[in-house]
């Protein structure tokens, strides 16, 4: 399944110099971006005096996530983002780059919306902060809730929030386990992923995800997670293999892990509707059909992470609509708020929530929550993004791009470095070899997703680099065709670039 719409080949330039600062006038930005402030030019009031000592703070006291501590220690950081307006940001040194990345995924609308920043800024004057707890609530949140399960693919009827996906994938993980000691099921404990797959950071969200480098040396997996193989077609079909018989392939290793296990000890099935982990890995044909046979065969609880293919990164509001999924519960996170404030919420169905009312009867509550649970400026803020995306029609936008920016990924399949490039919506997975006829990998000394990661730094776009060697692209849901092809025209200069140094 590769959702281009045609082969394609762009004439990606050879330099864009000729842009350079094009993009900040507010007239050329669309109207749901439209403001006066273009870049501020704070960067120019630091001076370098300044800068070397931020970098010097950063390195000696400031601990990063998902980075080498030991290279951070000797070199400081790669940047210091100082500020972003649309799809770009710009650094310290005065580098404006394309962000690529959408941040971590989740700046849906760029840099800088005067509607967002006006939301948090009025509920932060009239309420700052409303705990959740001991059945408090406050306008927002209870607003927020009923818009939520209004627009989810199937119905749910019922929602908790969080700050983030992970806190949100660790409160379904603790309320299945919930549910089923209240049902006398106290066996009901596995969980089945997937390698691959990312599913945030607490110890069970990093035990449920696919991410080795995630476990080692902290002790995990930890016993109750089970995991499948990742369905990336491309890199494990056998000879001669179709994509139907791969797809009936994994749902028979499926099958076969339920039974091993025990159908009454699985606990649910957790998947993302595409794995965003591990480089945009798309389900090939008749992937979810043959996976859902078998959870409907043995009755399993299917959550469905959409905490990055929410909200219409596929060119869907859902990612499960994009491909015809029918989950149990619902996270989501990221572009709920356009990243412009950490929120994150956990949807499922009324008879789950009544299995969790007769828990809290035993117990005398719902021992479960956190401090900024449905914060009410988040809550603000997530409204106010969900109006910009229906008021812009996101997905008409979404979908009227879309084919430019797959056709232009697709087209780098023709660069002697790319195996494969495949992509849905706005989001693009690109796989690295070092021969395209048997997909053999380069050695992973060479790290060459990371050269490409950094060549294309120094292009001026900013993009992820996944192992082994594959790039994830997935920008800000309002580029433009002109900044696609400036960011693809980036990208294959840095793909240039290395093929020199690896060849």
């Amino acid at each position: 399944m590769r959702n281009f719409s045609g082969p394609g080949r762009l004439n990606f330039p050879e330099s864009d110099a000729g842009h350079k600062g094009r993009y900040f006038r507010a007239s050329s930005i669309p109207w749901w971006l439209q403001s006066p402030k273009q870049f501020t030019g704070i960067h120019q009031d630091l001076n370098m005096s300044t800068v070397e000592s931020l970098l010097d703070l950063d390195r000696n006291h400031h601990v990063h996530g998902q980075t080498n501590l030991r290279q951070h220690q000797q070199n400081g950081p790669v940047a210091m983002v100082v500020e972003g307006h649309g799809v770009y940001i710009r650094t310290s040194d005065g580098r404006e780059l394309i962000d690529g990345f959408s941040g971590l995924g989740c700046a849906s609308l760029g840099y800088h919306n005067d509607r967002l920043a006006e939301a948090a800024k009025r509920q932060m004057d009239t309420l700052p902060f409303a705990p959740t707890f001991y059945g408090r609530s406050h306008p927002k949140v209870a607003q927020l809730a009923a818009r939520l399960v209004g627009m989810t693919p199937v119905s749910m009827d019922r929602v908790m929030f969080q700050c983030s996906g992970s806190e949100a994938n660790d409160a379904m993980i603790k309320f299945l386990w919930y549910r089923n000691i209240g049902r006398g099921q106290p066996h009901r404990r596995k969980l089945i992923s997937r390698w691959r797959g990312y599913y945030g950071n607490t110890v069970a969200a990093v035990s449920l995800s696919g991410q080795p480098h995630m476990h080692q040396r902290f002790g995990l997996l930890m016993e109750e997670f089970l995991k499948l193989s990742t369905p990336n077609y491309y890199r494990f079909h056998q000879d001669g293999e179709s994509e139907r018989e791969f797809s009936a392939r994994m749902a028979q290793e499926f099958e076969n892990l339920v039974l091993e296990t025990g159908p009454d000890r699985i606990a649910a099935f957790v998947a993302e509707p595409m794995q965003s982990g591990g480089g945009a890995i798309l389900p090939p044909s008749g992937y979810w059909d043959e996976m859902q046979a078998v959870i409907r065969k043995y009755d399993i609880h299917f959550h469905v992470d959409e905490v990055v293919c929410g909200f219409g990164r596929t060119g869907h509001w859902w990612g499960a609509e994009a491909f015809n999924l029918q989950p149990d519960s619902i996270s989501c996170a990221k572009a709920l708020t356009a990243a412009f404030f950490p929120l994150s919420a956990l949807m499922f169905k009324e008879d789950f929530y009544q299995d969790m009312m007769h828990n809290s009867d035993v117990v005398g509550v719902l021992g479960h929550g956190f401090t900024y649970s449905g914060h009410p400026v988040g809550a603000a803020v997530a409204l106010e993004a969900l109006d910009i995306y229906e008021e812009m029609d996101l997905i008409g936008r979404v979908r009227e791009v879309s084919g430019h920016f797959l056709d232009g990924c697709h087209a780098l399949m023709d660069h002697p470095l790319v195996g494969d490039a495949r992509g849905i919506g706005l989001f693009c997975g690109i796989e690295l070899v070092k021969d395209k006829k048997t997909r053999e990998q380069f050695d992973p000394g060479l790290k060459v997703g990371q050269r490409v990661q950094d060549a294309a730094h120094a292009e001026g776009l900013y993009l992820r680099s996944i192992p082994p060697d594959r790039i994830s692209f997935m920008p800000p849901l309002v580029i433009r065709r002109s900044e696609i092809d400036i960011a693809l025209g980036r990208l294959k200069r840095a793909l240039d670039r290395v093929w020199k140094e690896v060849r």
